[in-house]
C-alpha cells in the first residue's frame, strides 16, 4: 500500500472550440451541450470554451418534468449534464416542437438517438461506427470551424435557390396576366408557343449561373425559413409590374411600330402584310420579355442598391448579357424567320431602352415598400 503517484486523464476540448460556438452565436445559431458528464466537469469544460454556465439542468431535473414543462424549461437553459441517452432524444424533440431547426453534434454510442431525432445529425470520422451511422453529415476535418463554414454555405444555397423560384414565379405570373390582357385586343397571339419555349430555354440558361452567385452578407447574417406563403405574397406583387410594361409594348408595337413598317393598322392590310405585322408584334415582344426579365434580376437578386450595394457574381452577369444579346439577335437571323419572327427596326430599341429603364426603377421603388411593409426581400 505504498502511494507511488497519481494517474490523470486529460479531455480538453478542441482548440477551434471557443471561436466555432462564438461565430455559431453570431450567425444566429444557438449552442446547447447536452452531456452524459456530470455537472462540475460540464461547467469546467464549458468555461473553456466561452460558454456561460449559470443555469445547469441535470438529468434527474429533465425525469421530474412533463413534456409542457420541458418545453419551457429548454428555452431558458443551455446546459444539460448527467443525461441518459432517452434524456438526450427527449431534448431534441422538444427544441423541435418548439419550432427550433435542430443539428446535434455527437461522436458516442448514446448520441446515436439523439441524433436521429435531430434535424440533421453531425459526427465526426473517429467517432464510433453507430454514430457516423447515425449521422447525416460527418466532418471529415478536426478544426470545428467547418461548421461555421457548412453554416454560411447553406444560407447561400438557399438564398440562391430562393432568388429563382422568386424570380420565376413572379415573370411566369405576369407573363400569363399579360396573355390574358392580350386576348382581349388582339387579334392574333402575342407569341407563338415554340417561340415562348425558346424563350424559357434562353432564360432558364441564363439562371444557371445562378448558384454561383453573391449572396449579401446581411442576408448571411441571421437563419431563413422557407416559406411558401412569401413566395406567394411576391408573386402577387411584383409579377404583376412586369406586365404593365408587357402591355405599353403590346400598345407600342401595334399601334406605332408595326404600322410605321408596314404602312398602316393591322386590320387595313393585305393577308401578306399581316403575317409580317404578326411576326414583327411577335419578336417586339419576344426581346423585350427577355430584356426585362434578364436585367430585373439584378434588382430582385439583393435587398439593396444594384452595382452599388450589392453586385452579382462574374458568372452570372455574363450569363445575363449573354441572354440578352442572344434574343436580340434571334430576329435578325434565318432561325429567327424560321420560328416567325421578323427583324426589328432601329427605332424599336430606343424605345425598349426607355421602357426597359423604367421598368427597373419602378421594380425598385416596388421593392422598397414591399421590404417597409413585410421587414423581408428573400
Amino acid at each position: 500500500m505504498i502511494l507511488t503517484g497519481y494517474l490523470a486523464f486529460l479531455d480538453p476540448p478542441r482548440e477551434s472550440a471557443r471561436a466555432a460556438i462564438a461565430a455559431l452565436h453570431a450567425h444566429g445559431v444557438g449552442v446547447k451541450i447536452l452531456t452524459g458528464d456530470n455537472e462540475r466537469v460540464t461547467r469546467a469544460i464549458c468555461r473553456q470554451v466561452g460558454l456561460p454556465t449559470g443555469r445547469i439542468l441535470t438529468g434527474s431535473d429533465v425525469e421530474e418534468m412533463d413534456d409542457t414543462r420541458l418545453a419551457v424549461e429548454i428555452e431558458t437553459a443551455d446546459i444539460f449534464a448527467r443525461l441518459s441517452p432517452r434524456q438526450k432524444t427527449r431534448i431534441v424533440s422538444a427544441l423541435r416542437r418548439n419550432g427550433h431547426i435542430v443539428g446535434y453534434m455527437g461522436d458516442g454510442i448514446n448520441d446515436a438517438s439523439a441524433m436521429k431525432a435531430a434535424d440533421v445529425g453531425i459526427s465526426v470520422d473517429t467517432a464510433v461506427d453507430i454514430a457516423k451511422e447515425s449521422a447525416d453529415v460527418v466532418l471529415l476535418e478536426k478544426d470545428l470551424m467547418v461548421l461555421e463554414e457548412g453554416v454560411i454555405e447553406g444560407r447561400k444555397i438557399y438564398g440562391n435557390m430562393i432568388k429563382y423560384i422568386k424570380m420565376t414565379t413572379s415573370s411566369n405570373f405576369g407573363n400569363m396576366f399579360s396573355v390574358l390582357a392580350a386576348s382581349f385586343f388582339l387579334p392574333f397571339l402575342p407569341m407563338a408557343a415554340v417561340q415562348i419555349i425558346l424563350l424559357n430555354l434562353i432564360y432558364d440558361t441564363v439562371n444557371i449561373a445562378l448558384p454561383w452567385d453573391n449572396v449579401d452578407k446581411a442576408f448571411l447574417a441571421r437563419p431563413r425559413r422557407w416559406q411558401a406563403s412569401s413566395i406567394r405574397r411576391f408573386m402577387l406583387r411584383i409579377g404583376p409590374i412586369s406586365s404593365v410594361f408587357d402591355i405599353a409594348t403590346f400598345a407600342l408595337m401595334y399601334f406605332i411600330v408595326c404600322p410605321a413598317v408596314f404602312g398602316g393598322s393591322f386590320h387595313a392590310l393585305d393577308p401578306v402584310r399581316q403575317a409580317g405585322f404578326i411576326a414583327l408584334f411577335q419578336a417586339g415582344w419576344f426581346v423585350e420579355s427577355m430584356w426585362t426579365q434578364t436585367l430585373v434580376m439584378q434588382t430582385i437578386r439583393t435587398a439593396g442598391i444594384p452595382f452599388v450595394q450589392s453586385r452579382a457574381a462574374v458568372a452570372v452577369l455574363l450569363a445575363s448579357l449573354a441572354g440578352v444579346a442572344l434574343a436580340s439577335g434571334i430576329p435578325f437571323t434565318v432561325f429567327g424567320e424560321a420560328i416567325g419572327l421578323e427583324p426589328l427596326p432601329a427605332v424599336y430599341f430606343a424605345w425598349l431602352f426607355a421602357m426597359t429603364g423604367s421598368y427597373l426603377a419602378l421594380v425598385t421603388l416596388a421593392k422598397k415598400a414591399y421590404i417597409r411593409k413585410y421587414r423581408e426581400w428573400l
